[in-house]
């Protein structure tokens, strides 16, 4: 395998400001290869201009749940306010660039999903019960990854970084969220996921024969005012976790 250094995007959001600056320490690195996980655009901060960067970049780069969601009829999300106003900010041509990403992709020896190789908003790593999240058994991920043969699987959704080594010899690495620390979910249960700083976050992963090399990286950014942008288009849920990489209190669960 060649030692060649792979920075790893993920559930980006919207969030220029926190992507312009990932990309700027990647290139202050020199490291030349990269790939994006999805969650792209949707968020209460500007989907547009990250449109426009992630389209000149034009780097290997899959579907997440809520790209999915930009290009689905309005019926299927109500009373979904971030997504009126992402949908309100975003050019015909960005939403066509969406509508384009695969589902999965292969990039050298990485296997490339948003959520799991089943479903994009499917949690690969995690298990959500009644309780809350838990992290799922190594030899139960194993399971679920049959048939892929790629010796590392990089997956977002979950915006928490990670690195799960298989009993089959594999790899799983998320690399955390550039746009947003923290959120809560209600569903299938609700529960939280924090990564317990405002940083913008990403995972170098460089390859040689003696094994693999993964760094997880946590930017700062100004995330103050990335977080009253939130607060301007009526997310203070999202302000908060921008502000603290902490999800707000109970009573203001739905991501969406």
């Amino acid at each position: 395998m060649p030692s060649t250094p792979i920075a790893v995007l993920a559930d980006i959001h919207g969030n220029r400001w926190a992507l312009e600056v990932v990309l700027d320490d990647i290139r202050r690195r020199g490291i030349r290869h990269m790939c994006n996980l999805g969650d792209c655009l949707y968020g209460p901060l500007d989907p547009a201009g990250t449109a426009r960067i992630l389209m000149e970049l034009d780097i290997p780069t899959v579907r997440g749940n809520e790209d999915r969601a930009l290009l689905e009829d309005a019926s299927h999300h109500p009373d979904s306010p971030s997504l009126a106003f992402c949908r309100s900010q975003l050019a015909p041509e960005h939403l066509a660039w969406l509508r384009e990403l695969p589902f999965t992709a292969v990039s050298g020896n990485c296997f490339l999903c948003h959520g799991s190789p089943r479903a994009d908003n499917d949690y690969l790593l995690w298990e959500v019960a009644a309780a809350g999240a838990h992290r799922r058994l190594a030899a139960t991920i194993a399971a679920r990854l049959a048939g892929i043969a790629q010796p590392i699987v990089l997956c977002g959704h979950d915006h928490l970084p990670s690195l799960l080594a298989l009993p089959d010899g594999r790899f799983v690495i998320n690399p955390g969220s550039v746009g947003l620390p923290a959120y809560r979910d209600s569903s299938p249960h609700p529960h939280a996921m924090e990564a317990g700083s405002p940083h913008a976050r990403y995972a170098i992963i460089v390859l040689s024969k003696t094994g693999i090399v993964v760094e997880h990286i946590a930017v700062p950014y100004d995330w103050e005012s990335t977080a009253a942008a939130a607060a301007e288009n009526g997310r203070a849920d999202w302000a908060h976790a921008l502000r603290t990489g902490f999800a707000i209190e109970p009573g203001n669960e739905r991501r969406t």
